[in-house]
């Protein structure tokens, strides 16, 4: 198994003031597991203002922290021959366009055949990474763009901005409906109490902010532009759902195919063949995390969805 060692940095917040280190470490340092947190600080790897700690003893907040990180081989992820569409790539980061159909990293069902097989066939060091770097995720059938991280201090740093909510994200849909103007949904989401597999807005969840603008209407459709600010499973499905304007497609959240009537055969097809939800991840913005400077990419949506548009537009003109 290959190592090497990086150095990183922290400060204890005076709010963690009275924790142990063992739970103050987790907070601080979020990509490694508690358990091999734990092994450093009893390895001496861990030292707070120069001075080595156990486990158990309690920070008093202000302290600083260095922790000399072993990074090994982080997960059984065999690197494939997978073509990625990058947008962007430094020695930093790395900007994806995913594709509908790929999922992002190995999960039950998917064990293989993924972006972070990709990546690692792209690039062999992202495997002493988490997750080979890989920020955020999208759903399978979700496309759109992502960032990945090259070292795991860019991991750390990025993981943070999105955590602040200091990431730029915009997503096109298309939705049934048609909307009047724009909003914003302000509901927590968690589990569905019911279908475990699904998500849902329910008052225990974890708070979840979508603001969405209507780009263009049709007659009983709606092309949407939606921004982020809190990154939940599923978060944009279920909110837009929850208002009654669920994702064309989506086989979970949109119910049963609603054709609208007087609707042509050409728009029905196009309706009946799209399988998965309409939506893409068409922005994406953040600050460099060498550079300082505010980046910001953009991709087209995908032919499936661009062809489902200009049916609508057909349907609309025609209407008109």
């Amino acid at each position: 198994m290959t190592e090497r060692r990086e150095q990183l940095h922290a400060v204890v917040g005076m709010k963690l003031a009275g924790k142990r280190l063992d739970q103050v470490l987790p907070l601080l340092f979020p990509d490694f597991s508690r358990s091999r947190l734990q092994r450093w600080i009893k390895q001496g790897l861990v030292t707070l203002d120069g001075k080595v700690y156990r486990p158990r003893d309690k920070v008093s907040g202000g302290e600083k922290i260095d922790l000399e990180a072993l990074l090994e081989d982080q997960v059984e992820c065999r690197p494939q021959n997978i073509p990625l569409d990058l947008i962007y790539e430094d020695d930093q980061i790395i900007v994806v366009n995913k594709p509908v159909g790929l999922v992002v990293h190995p999960a039950p069902g998917n064990p293989d055949g993924t972006m972070q097989n990709a990546l690692l066939y792209h690039d062999p060091e992202l495997i002493q990474l988490p997750r080979a770097g890989i920020v955020h995720r999208l759903d399978k059938e979700t496309s759109g763009l992502l960032v990945v991280a090259r070292t795991i201090g860019v991991h750390r740093f990025l993981v943070e901005k999105l955590q602040a909510r200091e990431f730029e994200r915009e997503y096109h849909a298309i939705v049934t409906g048609v909307m009047t103007a724009g909003g914003t949904v302000d509901e927590p989401i968690g589990r569905h109490p019911v279908h475990r597999t699904r998500m849902a807005v329910v008052f225990n969840g974890k708070p979840a902010v979508t603001h969405y603008r209507a780009l263009e209407r049709f007659r009983a459709h709606t092309y949407v532009k939606v921004k982020l600010e809190t990154g939940r499973t599923h978060q944009i499905r279920v909110h837009l759902a929850h208002i009654r304007y669920p994702l064309v497609g989506d086989p979970v959240y949109s119910g049963r195919l609603r054709l609208p009537a007087g609707s042509s055969e050409q728009l029905k097809d196009e309706l009946r063949n799209f399988k998965r939800q309409a939506l893409h991840a068409r922005c994406l913005g953040l600050v460099h995390p060498g550079t300082g400077e505010y980046m910001e990419w953009e991709a087209p949506v995908p032919e499936d969805m661009e062809c489902l548009l200009a049916v609508l537009r057909q349907e609309t003109a025609v209407d008109d």
